[in-house]
């Protein structure tokens, strides 16, 4: 069964998001979330975290507050626009609370995809791919998380598997930014796998 939500329905602060929270793993300014016009996106706006605060360690997360199955298929598309320390958007998704989590992210400073746990806010990575991840341009996000195994896409091409089991149980997911990253995100599809 196929869920498509629209984050971009609403006003542009992220209070008037409805459905969703915003919230923060680690310290610094927390993040602030608008909608921006985008001609691009599906909808012809785009979700965009807009501080650029550097501190490390800074995750600022945009919450559905829905309760997601734990076996699903997540997809979204992100265009990372600006930051000197990081340029990265991602999913977090069976998460639990802040600062316990998987995370699927893509950074363009860094040329890469990567799988992480957070347990206790602290993020370890699982596995990971180098690629090139072009800044100022949409790219497709997607992972598949199935009991313990997950398989993570990148503009539509399969980048690796994972096999964990810290976190079983279902959970929300949540749009994703690091440090200065200055991310645009447009849609947001759950798919419940069978």
């Amino acid at each position: 069964m196929a869920v498509l939500i629209c984050v971009l329905c609403g006003s542009a602060r992220s209070a008037e998001l409805p459905g969703f929270e915003a919230m923060q793993t680690g310290p610094g300014t927390p993040g602030r979330w608008e909608t921006v016009v985008d001609a691009e996106a599906a909808d012809g706006r785009a979700v965009v975290q807009t501080s650029d605060d550097p501190t490390d360690d800074r995750f600022p997360l945009l919450i559905r507050m829905a309760t997601a199955p734990a076996d699903v298929r997540v997809r979204t598309r992100i265009k990372p626009m600006a930051g000197s320390v990081d340029q990265a958007g991602g999913m977090a998704l069976r998460l639990l609370d802040r600062n316990n989590y998987y995370l699927v992210r893509a950074n363009a400073l860094e040329s890469n995809v990567r799988f992480y746990k957070v347990t206790a806010g602290r993020r370890v990575q699982l596995a990971g791919a180098d690629l090139p991840v072009t800044a100022g341009a949409w790219h497709e996000l997607a992972i598949t998380a199935r009991e313990d195994r997950f398989a993570v896409s990148f503009d539509g091409r399969e980048l690796f598997t994972a096999v964990d089991e810290t976190f079983r149980s279902p959970g929300k997911i949540a749009f994703w930014t690091k440090a200065d990253s200055v991310t645009w995100f447009d849609r947001l599809d759950v798919e419940e796998l069978r």
